[in-house]
């Protein structure tokens, strides 16, 4: 019905729940043995789509990273300048790449830890086919100058409108599901899902508030530094639980299933996802710093910004700990390769965050390519690895194979993916380090040392490295791509149950 491939007959319950929990006193409604057909096609279209937009998205960010060095390569095309492209590139790595990653992972979840189907399985297809029209509507209006202009919001309002009405279906079919459990238990991995879907829904609505003057064109509801506070409320905390708290949903999900232990502690992760939670709303003026905002607001988001630090990190802290005892597993698993390095870049950038917060050194950092290799640290080393790894796992279960078709592809994935990241990061922050000082320059007399286009030469063979980092990054999706499709298009196994390293499926 999604236009992929048929699911084998091998999506059946587990005999345990999951060996991920470690309570032992919830009881189940249905006997533990007990066969439960779950509602796959939806995982299986939203995780083929995640690798599908992850090239698409990926193709679009080398290419803007190529005309910042060669800006004839916009052939004099305003739908191909780099003020059109870029907002397409983000639009479809967050949104299509991460958000595809996000529903497939968590439909996969809520079925299994709950041991319930779906709840109204039409409506988890009807939040695919409109999610992606979402995401062609995007591809189609930004390169011809349909904005908002809001950074990661730049959707016009008809857009906005189908995209609240997918995102109210999926809480509908993500809590209806909980509702349904046949345990008692809610898996912590659940309480982070359900977080980021009912935050990014008030995120989006509030912040999505506009005034339609045409099909096309809008004005915000808000005026100036109101409009300013309530974008980067959303921006941020868009970060916060789209690109963090969902992510993290997957981290306590696939990792102890791929260790195949329980989570190093449960109660640090209730006490991380509170603290996260309860958090994060209130970091967002950081990205107003020496704006018109008003000075208490900028420090209140600096000071809630440290105090991010100690969360994310018991997270990450959490995450790797499972590991303990089973280091030795690193060795020949290149799934759990991606899942455990996606946390040490989700360790790193969450550091780099706060530290970027702090005003002084915010006054360097502000406006310059650090800031870029901040969000790329956090997006191509936690984001996409964690996906890599949840959407490698999944694969061959969906589609009833044993493996990928090519393990030893998902290791050289591995090693692109790292070397590229690494290249990527370690360019911006030499780049955005070097802009902020020769920016803050002065003379004796109190002119500026370098005009801007001066920072601009010296930042030339910066962009060439990252550049070169994107490529190597972007080869290994595509290899990933090759790899998923000739495990779809494999012959399907004849055995009901799929195993993998790591654990049953």
């Amino acid at each position: 019905m999604l236009g992929v491939p048929a699911l084998p007959k091998i999506a059946l319950a587990e005999s345990k729940n999951q060996g991920i929990q470690v309570s032992t006193s919830e009881t189940s409604v249905v006997p533990p043995s007990a066969p439960v057909r779950y509602q796959d096609d939806v995982v299986l279209g939203f995780s083929i789509m995640t690798v599908a937009w992850g090239v698409v998205g990926m193709l679009v960010g080398v290419w803007i990273a190529a005309e910042l060095l060669w800006p004839a390569l916009n052939f004099d095309t305003p739908w191909l300048t780099y003020s059109r492209l870029r907002p397409l590139h983000t639009n479809a790595v967050i949104f299509a790449f991460g958000g595809c990653a996000l529903f497939a992972t968590s439909y996969w979840v809520v079925q299994r830890t709950c041991r319930a189907t779906l709840f109204a399985p039409n409506l988890a297809r009807f939040t695919f086919w409109g999610y992606q029209a979402v995401i062609v509507l995007a591809a189609l209006t930004l390169p011809l100058g349909i904005t908002q202009s809001k950074e990661y919001a730049e959707l016009e309002w008809p857009i906005d409108l189908l995209l609240a009405v997918v995102w109210v279906a999926y809480a509908i079919v993500f809590f209806g599901t909980i509702m349904k459990r046949t345990v008692g238990h809610i898996y912590v991995a659940n309480w982070f899902y359900g977080a980021f879907i009912l935050t990014v829904a008030v995120l989006h609505i509030v912040n999505s508030a506009a005034i339609p003057i045409s099909l096309t064109s809008s004005y915000s509801a808000y005026p100036g530094a109101v409009d300013a506070m309530v974008q980067w409320w959303y921006g941020h905390n868009a970060v916060g639980f789209f690109l963090t708290a969902g992510f993290l949903g997957m981290m306590y999900y696939f990792v102890p299933k791929q260790v195949g232990r329980p989570i190093y502690s449960y109660r640090l992760s209730i006490v991380h996802f509170w603290a996260l939670i309860s958090v994060y709303m209130w970091a967002g003026p950081h990205h107003l710093m020496y704006t018109s905002l008003p000075d208490w607001v900028q420090s209140l988001g600096m000071v809630f910004s440290l105090i991010l630090l100690a969360p994310s990190w018991g997270g990450m802290i959490n995450g790797m700990m499972t590991l303990s005892g089973a280091w030795h597993k690193l060795r020949d698993d290149p799934i759990l390769k991606f899942l455990i390095v996606s946390l040490s870049f989700y360790g790193m950038s969450t550091f780099e965050g706060p530290m970027m917060s702090i005003k002084t050194v915010n006054a360097l950092s502000h406006y310059t390519d650090w800031t870029i290799g901040h969000v790329h640290a956090g997006a191509l080393g936690w984001v996409a690895m964690i996906s890599f790894g949840s959407i490698y796992m999944l694969i061959p279960r969906l589609v009833g194979k044993p493996t990928m078709h090519s393990v030893a592809a998902i290791n050289v994935h591995f090693w692109l993916a790292t070397v590229g990241t690494v290249i990527y990061i370690v360019a911006m922050w030499i780049a955005g380090v070097m802009q902020g000082l020769m920016w803050r320059a002065t003379e004796a007399d109190g002119t500026l040392t370098y005009s801007f286009v001066e920072s601009l030469k010296a930042t030339h063979p910066f962009y060439a490295m990252r550049l070169v980092g994107g490529v190597i990054f972007f080869s290994g999706m595509l290899l990933m791509a090759w790899n998923v499709w000739r495990t779809v298009k494999a012959p399907v196994a004849t055995h009901e149950a799929v195993a993998l390293t790591g654990g049953a499926s």
